[in-house]
């Protein structure tokens, strides 16, 4: 995957209407802080597209990226913020939900877990809700460079266990910082257009 050309096309607040894309879609959830707009920029190579923030629970909407004409990327709302009231997590859970269910064009979703953590019960329940809309996560787990490098293995089989995934399940380890895990995702990405076409 060669990422020429990447642009945010369509917001999506609680009240839109979702769009009827022609393109592939694949869509990336996570809790607030796991690094998802980090991930997504270096996915895309660029710094400051999806925004970062020290806040989180930020990210409020649903965001569509462009990439190369080819697919969009789908960014999700961040879930599981405290700060976030009842009403406002509502108003995301059910658009989340509307999307899941309704996209023509998703294909694939990428569920983002903090390696250095095991999955909290909100990261279960969104596991659980994406495969109750028939599709079987990937899980990125993020942060990896913050964990030594010989507790690799013992947190991606707690991830794997807390959550409940079968053997050929497909868990990438990820670091924003090192990069490391990016080239696995291109590829996951390439097999996605490949089934497409």
């Amino acid at each position: 995957m060669v990422i020429k050309d990447v642009s945010l096309e369509i917001v999506c607040g609680p009240t839109s209407k979702l769009p009827d894309t022609i393109l592939p879609e694949i869509a990336f959830a996570g809790k607030s802080n796991v690094g998802k707009s980090s991930l997504i920029n270096v996915l895309m190579n660029r710094k400051s597209l999806a925004r970062t923030s020290s806040q989180p629970g930020k990210t409020a909407t649903i965001n569509y990226y462009n990439i190369n004409g080819q697919l969009y990327l789908v960014d999700l709302p961040g879930y599981g913020y405290a700060k976030v009231s009842k009403t406002e997590k509502e108003k995301w859970g059910r658009m989340v939900d509307k999307y899941l269910h309704t996209s023509k064009q998703l294909r694939t979703v990428f569920l983002l877990i903090d390696i250095r953590h095991e999955p909290s019960g909100n990261d279960k329940d969104m596991y659980d809700w994406i495969k109750a809309a028939g599709f079987t996560p990937v899980i990125i787990a993020t942060k990896l460079d913050k964990i030594n490098r010989s507790q690799k293995d013992k947190c991606v089989k707690i991830i794997r266990e807390k959550l409940g995934l079968k053997g050929d399940a497909v868990i990438i380890p990820f670091s924003a910082k090192t990069r490391q895990g990016r080239e696995e995702l291109y590829e996951n990405i390439d097999k996605i257009l490949e089934d497409h076409d």
